[in-house]
């Protein structure tokens, strides 16, 4: 199993590992148990558990990569930076912890990094200056990044945050007053309205700059 062992073996099997139990537990000691090989084994594909992130957030932005090839082009760069956040999230939820893969994480793979390219024209093209439209992606990242964090914990795939973050019991907490602090914490379970209303704070920033 040692010699035969592949990289993309590897990261199907961290991925697992992951939304079963979790980034906590994922280590590179656990990942080796599940492949049923000494650790030493996966050093020859990664030296530590960075760089075992490193290949899983590869991985997982590849699929963001062929998803948003698949989409046709907007023609405007609001459409398809939208695109491409509401693809961000898609693929993150799609694992446990899947946006705190991404945190500090660097591409394994030069095909994805080049793929930032198509962005950088679009944007450039629609009237931003480079690094306005470095910031753009880097922004809009950030933010799916961040917002997906939070869903995640307030929703976590083994169920224990039902308690830690009941509305119900936040409220009476709260006591009386502060109604709109009540009513504040109850928009936080509109998942995706939630973030399109935010995205669409963020376009509508970044917008000013082309005025």
């Amino acid at each position: 199993m040692a010699k035969g062992i592949t990289r993309e073996q590897i990261v199907t099997a961290a991925l697992e590992l992951l939304d079963e139990q979790g980034m906590d537990a994922l280590t590179v000691r656990a990942l080796a148990s599940r492949l049923d090989v000494k650790a030493p084994a996966l050093y020859w594909h990664v030296r530590n558990k960075q760089e075992l992130l490193d290949e899983m957030a590869t991985f997982v932005m590849r699929r963001v990569t062929d998803a948003l090839a698949a989409i046709p082009r907007a023609g405007d760069w609001r459409d398809d930076i939208a695109a491409y956040a509401c693809v961000l999230r898609s693929e993150y939820l799609r694992h446990r912890d899947g946006a705190r893969i991404f945190s500090g994480t660097r591409f394994a793979d030069p095909e994805v990094v080049r793929a930032k390219q198509s962005w950088l024209e679009r944007l450039t093209t629609a009237g931003f200056s480079l690094p306005e439209a470095d910031d753009t992606l880097d922004l809009v990242t950030a933010f799916v990044v961040g917002f997906v964090i939070e869903e995640q914990e307030r929703s976590p795939a083994d169920g224990t945050g039902s308690a830690r973050y009941s509305l119900a019991g936040r409220d009476a907490w709260l006591g009386d007053g502060a109604e709109l602090v009540k009513a504040a914490g109850h928009l936080r379970d509109d998942g995706d309205p939630r973030f399109e209303r935010q995205l669409g704070v963020l376009l509508d920033g970044l917008a000013t700059r082309l005025h």
